[in-house]
């Protein structure tokens, strides 16, 4: 009786979107666009803080936003009510934004005219952390509301960023939150994290925040 083999095939699943993402970041580099991936928990405000950035930087940069998520262009409206100009992209289900996306987002947009593109990526701290997407500087928004223990859980997406912007302070006094414990387990995570810590609702920390962007976006030049 004759024996039936079964040859595996593995493939690497994110070769091709390493690919495109290398192919992003050249024309980026070439554009002269400072590109930001920022991703978080769902509700971490990452749209607000965009929101509150958005004045400071408009005053010396031309910015542009790519928001993801699953469905509807809520986000992006709220944006462009504020004159960001921004485009949606709907996953339908996917939990991460990939280069496939971002390149068809980006058609027809003139880069040289950007200087700094921000992506807001889904609501997930799992699958966006595994895809490139050519950006410059990976952020990693955290909040008050979440838990001190997110860096604990998620290290890989603290390992990745070279940002932590650790959001809704103002919320500290009323939630359980230990903020050293945090801090030590995102550095452990990654030894160069740079912290930024920011209130949407008392301002804190945006200024600070956006002269440091703005300094690393006018660095490239």
């Amino acid at each position: 009786m004759s024996q039936q083999r079964q040859i595996q095939l593995k493939k690497n699943v994110y070769n091709r979107n390493q690919e495109l993402a290398d192919e992003l970041r050249e024309r980026f580099k070439k554009a002269g666009t400072y590109v930001i991936n920022m991703i978080s928990s769902p509700g971490s405000g990452k749209t607000s803080l965009i929101e509150k950035m958005a004045p400071r930087l408009n005053a010396g940069l031309k910015l542009f936003v790519i928001d993801g998520d699953l469905e509807t262009e809520r986000d992006a409206d709220r944006l462009r009510e504020v004159g960001i100009e921004a485009v949606q992209i709907q996953t339908h289900g996917s939990c991460h934004l990939d280069a496939t996306m971002i390149g068809k987002a980006l058609e027809g947009v003139a880069l040289e005219a950007i200087d700094l593109l921000i992506i807001e990526n889904v609501g997930n701290l799992v699958c966006p952390t595994s895809f490139d997407l050519g950006e410059t500087l990976r952020v990693v928004v955290a909040s008050t509301t979440e838990g001190d223990d997110k860096p604990l859980k998620y290290p890989a997406s603290y390992h990745r960023a070279g940002v932590c912007i650790f959001n809704k302070t103002d919320l500290l006094p009323y939630v359980r939150f230990d903020v050293a414990q945090f801090e030590a387990a995102a550095r452990r995570a990654n030894g160069e994290l740079k912290i930024f810590h920011t209130s949407c609702s008392t301002g804190q920390g945006i200024e600070e925040l956006c002269q440091w962007l703005s300094d690393q976006v006018g660095g490239m030049a």
